[in-house]
């Protein structure tokens, strides 16, 4: 599984010129899923991105988990161009990313893992949609996270 973590003022996801999500202060993750990811990652992933100390503290310092982050949300997006590979040509192979039947239920779990470590509703795109996805990258703090190369 990897993840683009970025920490955002504001992100939404708009989807047929409709607001289907938004969040201020926090963080927009990316999820990219491949079959052979587990509930074990899933758990690594979310621990790590709860308690990442990437915001920063009274000094600003980054010190300070999201969970620490008053008003804070998190917004997360499937997307399969993540396990995208260019090694070979020029146009990107996804045969790494997951079908939508393993994907889905893994997303999901990924969401409602998230949301019980966070203790706040996530806001979520739609798996498999066509989605406007806005931000402004507070920083720019963007870190890329493989359950993979822990």
């Amino acid at each position: 599984m990897k993840l683009v973590v970025q920490r955002v003022l504001s992100a939404a996801v708009d989807i047929a010129a409709r607001r289907k999500s938004e969040i201020g202060e926090g963080l927009l993750i990316l999820v990219g899923i491949c079959d052979e990811d587990t509930d074990e990652d899933i758990d690594y992933l979310c621990r790590k991105v709860v308690q990442m100390r990437i915001f920063d503290d009274g000094e600003g310092v980054m010190n300070l988990p999201i969970t620490e982050v008053a008003g804070s949300g998190i917004l997360v997006v499937s997307q399969f161009t993540l396990m995208a590979s260019t090694k070979k040509g020029n146009r990107p192979s996804y045969i790494h990313a997951s079908r939508p039947e393993f994907a889905v239920p893994m997303y999901e779990k990924f969401v409602a893992k998230l949301q019980d470590l966070f203790g706040k509703e996530i806001q979520t795109g739609e798996f498999g949609a066509d989605m406007q996805v806005s931000l402004v990258n507070d920083g720019p703090v963007t870190i890329i996270m493989d359950s993979k190369q822990r």
